[in-house]
């Protein structure tokens, strides 16, 4: 890829125009020698787990240089990432010797997950992956054999950190989130120190940038610590970075301001002087925060460590190829050495790169050696790839009886609100294995009953600080979606609301995470975990106070996209059925649970025994509001979400009076997944229960609450679906009225019965009168339309009788 021209390697940022005392808000940090036996273990590991990067990425055999390299022992496609591994490997070999020294519970999350290479040789001469594959990686000639030949390959690891690489806790493919998760998952672990590295390429992420803030939401008395380490390389894929561009005064400015004490290690000589010292002090500096928290006088807006490494991109590695810089530069992101499998030139770079590792000695007989090894913690439980709260950590809620919650049928009643009071007690019961994470929402969207047993946790504000609590406000979605991610991957469970239009922002995010599960769960030595949960409401149907910025469904989408084994999404009809709902998914595991409702108050259709059953069938036909008297019906009209089911309601209502022969059956989908084919999903309904809720033959409408081609989607393969029609949002919206919001997307009672009575017409089955009485009858169903249309402009409200409750005989 093309990229600038650089006049030398690793250049330096330019000087800033900050003044020189700047640089007195950065620490002292006390200095104590390294003795020569610990040096000299850290450097042998670093170049044993660098010597292995980087023959996984080029060589298919003779891994151990028995003798020189030829064409034949380069694998037929280089993949890989070199560039960031050193630094990488460099703080993975500090971290393992601060646990040993320090006796720390400790997980390292890699920002730079296509980094790789460099975690996995790190995670084999610890013995970790022996610990998890031991046919396959132990720790001799043959495991190492196999890990070097079979790294980007069928069979083999990928070229990204994921679930199979044992201590991560986060997937390493899109860049932004590594900070985020790391912080989620301290939060209730009094114990765990996360040391979370993060890359200069990564750190330019919009999500990264947010995510430096999450150290005012950590209560140092009932949380660990991060520790971030911002990597700096200078040289993203060809461009530099910003952080590499910035001189150290800018830097300790720009995190002194955010409320960190930055210490900057980059002193190549002395990098691993530099580096324990760092580490060291940096340890020191936490207890302290988390002595004086948890003794009472916590210390206000106490200043956190970080680390800031400048170390080369690709160091170690060969320092030009073809005349360009190679150690230093860009060049080195990827493959070093590009034409290592067919020019002799290059064949010869890669022999004297890797030759000067020493391998003969580090790797004798394919084993790390006594002083390769000495830097690990003695307990092989403590070691980095072998935390359990990484793989096998999670613990159920102990969740209350929903039903003491409910809401007495034919009453009206926020869904929000009624789960609010459940949230509370759930909170309540869990003062250590729950959260909640929130833009900024809870008040408007009713959910801030939690607010009476548990305050937010925000630890810069005077009025909140120091008084722990469940409950997270923080406008970056990215944050929230990242704080769950580690506080569920750590074992612990937590729920996301957010209103409709805004959670597409964190859909990548969550596909990340979904990836990761997926092959979590087919990893034997992972264990069950949380599902995720989502909240959508302050939707597209109810914006009181917004446009039509705020009415957007896509996130329903997303999800559906998702593998069926962890794809979940629910539209509870009623306040009953969304606490049966939510119950449900706090107790689930492995999925990604998306629920959707309104804040507003709805009508409560169902009792909380009738609200189990519909919701564990996931559809039910509603006879209450059907007019088929339980027999073959016309019409089949079906809601699938809160107000577009009261509309089928409402239109079943009206059809009884104006075509009173027409059989109508109501059903209402809760859980949108039933109406997959039976192949497709796991809570699909069979044939024969679809046929016999649907019909065989007749036709069938869907009011849907999210973009229609979505549902169409889903029904595709069932039989003879060309009698079914599909409605949802269509991208229709202003600040108006709610029931104007089910004109404009054409979801009204009155477009339903119009619809009904168009298709039944085709049956003769409105009217004995033939079609001229149809005719009559749509016309009445549009005068009544437009009389409430000019209703609304000339009032600017809905008519009162538009929310009565639906009369039937």
């Amino acid at each position: 890829m093309p990229g600038e021209v650089i006049t030398q390697a690793n250049p330096p940022a330019l000087p800033s125009h900050l003044p020189a005392s700047t640089l007195e808000l950065a620490p002292k940090v006390p200095q104590k020698a390294l003795d020569k036996a610990t040096l000299h273990g850290l450097q042998s590991f670093q170049k044993a787990a660098c010597y292995i990067a980087g023959a996984m990425i080029f060589l298919r055999d003779n891994v151990l240089l028995e003798r020189n390299l030829e064409f034949n022992d380069i694998k037929p496609r280089l993949l890989g990432h070199w560039g960031t591994c050193p630094g990488l490997i460099l703080v993975w070999s500090h971290v393992n010797l601060l646990v040993q020294r320090h006796d720390l519970d400790t997980i390292v999350v890699v920002g730079p997950g296509h980094g790789a290479p460099a975690v996995l040789a790190s995670l084999w001469i610890e013995g970790s992956l022996q610990k998890f594959y031991p046919d396959t990686y132990g720790a001799d000639k043959k495991g190492l054999q196999n890990l070097i030949s079979k790294f980007s390959v069928p069979g083999g690891f990928p070229s990204h950190v994921n679930a199979e690489t044992p201590g991560a806790i986060h997937e390493g493919g899109e860049l932004g989130y590594a900070l985020a998760v790391s912080f989620g998952a301290v939060m209730d672990r009094p114990d765990l120190l996360v040391t979370c590295i993060v890359g200069d390429g990564e750190a330019e992420t919009g999500p990264t940038a947010t995510a430096w803030h999450a150290i005012k939401y950590i209560d140092p008395a009932e949380s660990g610590a991060v520790l971030p380490i911002l990597h700096v390389n200078g040289f993203k894929i060809s461009e530099r970075t910003i952080f590499g561009c910035m001189d150290d005064k800018e830097i300790v400015s720009l995190f002194s301001g955010y409320g960190y004490q930055v210490c900057i290690v980059e002193t190549l000589d002395k990098i691993d002087q530099e580096l324990f010292n760092a580490m060291e002090w940096a340890v020191g500096e936490i207890r302290e925060i988390q002595k004086q928290a948890r003794s009472g006088s916590p210390i206000v807006k106490p200043r956190w460590p970080m680390i800031v490494l400048r170390t080369p991109k690709g160091w170690t590695g060969p320092k030009k190829v073809d005349g360009e810089f190679m150690e230093g530069s860009f060049h080195s992101h990827q493959i070093p050495v590009p034409k290592a499998k067919t020019d002799e030139g290059h064949l010869h770079i890669l022999q004297d790169w890797l030759s000067s590792y020493g391998v003969d000695s580090l790797l004798k007989d394919g084993k790390p050696s006594e002083s390769v090894l000495s830097a690990l913690p003695k307990s092989a439980s403590k070691r980095l790839g072998q935390n359990k709260l990484a793989y096998d950590a999670y613990s159920p809620l102990k969740m209350p009886d929903w039903k003491a919650f409910g809401i007495t049928k034919d009453s009206a009643a926020s869904s929000m609100k009624t789960i609010g009071e459940l949230l509370k007690q759930v909170a309540i019961d869990n003062p250590k294995s729950f959260r909640m994470f929130s833009p900024d929402e809870l008040e408007s969207n009713k959910l801030n009953a939690i607010l009476d047993a548990s305050g937010r946790n925000f630890q810069w504000d005077q009025y909140s600080r120091a008084s722990g609590g469940r409950v997270i406000e923080i406008l970056s979605e990215h944050c929230c979606q990242g704080f769950m991610q580690g506080y569920t991957l750590t074992g612990r469970t937590a729920i996301f609301p957010s209103y409709e239009s805004f959670l597409g922002i964190v859909h990548t995010m969550m596909a990340q995470y979904s990836k990761f599960n997926k092959v979590a769960r087919e990893v034997k030595w992972r264990a069950d975990l949380a599902s995720i949960n989502y909240i959508e409401t302050s939707t597209w149907a109810r914006q009181e106070h917004n446009g039509f910025s705020h009415q957007q469904p896509s996130f329903i989408g997303a999800v559906l996209s998702l593998k069926a084994e962890a794809a979940r999404v629910y539209l509870p009809p009623d306040a009953n059925c969304f606490l049966s709902t939510v119950d449900h998914c706090l107790q689930s595991t492995n999925k990604v649970n998306l629920m959707i409702g309104s804040k507003q108050p709805t009508a409560v259709y169902l009792s909380p025994e009738d609200a189990a059953t519909h919701c564990r069938k996931g559809a039910s036909v509603w006879k209450f509001a059907s007019t088929d008297d339980g027999g073959e019906p016309d019409v089949v009209l079906v809601g699938v979400g809160v107000e577009v089911t009261f509309e089928v309601i409402k239109a079943a209502e009206l059809l009884q009076k104006v075509a009173p022969k027409l059989r109508v059956r109501v059903v209402n989908v809760t859980d949108l997944l039933v109406l997959a084919p039976e192949a497709r999903h796991p809570h699909a309904m069979t044939r024969d229960e679809f046929t016999s809720m649907f019909t065989r033959d007749k036709p069938v409408y869907f009011n849907y609450h999210g973009y229609a081609h979505e549902l169409q989607g889903l029904l595709f393969g069932h039989r003879n679906t060309h009698r079914m029609a599909v409605r949802g949002y269509n991208e229709e919206g202003t600040t108006t009225t709610p029931f104007d919001m089910m004109l404009v997307n054409e979801l009204s009672r009155f477009d339903i019965a119009q619809w009904a009575l168009e298709r039944a017409a085709a049956l003769d089955a409105a009217t004995s009168g033939g079609q001229g009485q149809v005719q009559e009858q749509i016309k009445e169903v549009e005068r009544q339309k437009d009389d409430v249309k000019k209703y609304i402009v000339k009032n600017g409200a809905d008519p009162e009788e538009t929310y009565n409750k639906a009369q039937f005989h």
